[in-house]
């Protein structure tokens, strides 16, 4: 019997310093009823210390993973890290959280693929292990988007949050059942950050780092259109009815398009668990946190099935079936 891949331990870390939607009112023109209305979003956790960002809360993720899976860190033959902010540009985070967790027999590297970063290390995780290369992996999902946001434009400022989220997979005959990965880089200008421009000493320029555009209305077209779509294929490929799913865990960028996903898939919003109303988008970390917390809840029991699926910058989006 082929081998998949099966979560087998989660973990999640954020930031301690919460900013509130009050917050935020000080700084741009906005309040709590027209951010909370429009997103969902009440609140969101900042990694205020420079020393704390990106590698820092990936590797209190893995760390907390690796103690819930029972799996130690040398027993980890590949870390895979969705990221669109690095704390370097190299090494890569995955390495920092290699030397950082003392794996030191895995194999480390970033993907980037936005918001649905989580989701394809997942899915790329499931490639090596079906392969037979590889048999444990760590994969982790993490942003620190308050260094990428720009503070004075309140159509962006209002949504970004910073954590990481992290799993550990093994080969087992039970576990992730089909799976789906796309992009579009025609339609990537509707979500995208300059990581610096080109400045050097032929034109005399200093190089300057970008900050998040986002085309809102763009985005959200696209998610509650795409999402559905690869939800219903994911199923149709693996023959599992909708109603066999016990959740639907979306990435977390608008409360708004979860409830509309949910109204398209005729599914109850129960289903469709969220905590963006405490942390926020923050990009590809919002699948794993959420999967924590429900993991850590006890609401998941050996043998219920999930749909995760993601979306984001590329534009990117997927799913993936999975057993518990």
């Amino acid at each position: 019997m082929m081998l998949t891949s099966r979560i087998v331990g989660t973990g999640s870390y954020v930031p301690e310093q919460v900013i509130t939607n009050d917050d935020l009112a000080k700084i741009v023109d906005t309040n709590d009823e027209w951010i909370a209305s429009r997103t969902g979003i009440r609140a969101r956790r900042i990694a205020a210390d420079p020393e704390m960002g990106t590698t820092y809360m990936s590797a209190e993720a893995a760390r907390r993973a690796l103690a819930d899976a029972g799996v130690s860190a040398e027993e980890i033959d590949i870390i895979i890290v969705g990221t669109s902010t690095a704390d370097r540009c190299f090494p890569s985070a995955a390495c920092d959280v290699q030397a950082a967790i003392g794996a030191k027999n895995a194999v480390a590297y970033d993907i980037a693929a936005a918001c649905s970063g989580f989701l394809f290390a997942l899915n790329t995780a499931q490639a090596f292990i079906q392969a037979g290369i590889y048999k444990t992996a760590l994969i982790i999902g993490t942003d620190t988007l308050s260094k990428i946001t720009d503070w004075t434009d309140r159509g962006t400022c209002i949504l970004f949050g910073d954590a990481s989220g992290a799993a550990v997979v093994k080969a087992e005959e039970q576990g992730l059942i089909k799976m789906m990965m796309k992009s579009d880089g025609t339609r990537g200008e509707v979500l995208s950050c300059i990581a610096r421009t080109g400045g050097n000493f032929s034109n005399g320029k200093i190089p300057e780092y970008g900050y998040t555009y986002m085309n809102g209305q763009e985005v959200f077209m696209f998610a509650v259109k795409t999402v559905p779509k690869c939800i219903r294929q994911v199923l149709a490929d693996a023959q599992t009815d909708m109603e066999d799913v016990k959740y639907f865990i979306l990435h977390q960028a608008n409360s708004r398009i979860s409830e509309s996903v949910a109204k398209r898939l005729h599914q109850p919003l129960e289903k469709f668990p969220m905590n963006i109303d405490r942390y926020g988008n923050t990009s590809a970390a919002t699948i794993p946190l959420l999967l924590d917390e429900i993991n850590r809840a006890g609401k998941l029991n050996r043998g219920d099935k999930i749909v995760i699926s993601g979306f984001g910058g590329g534009l990117t989006w997927g799913a993936a079936l999975v057993e518990w």
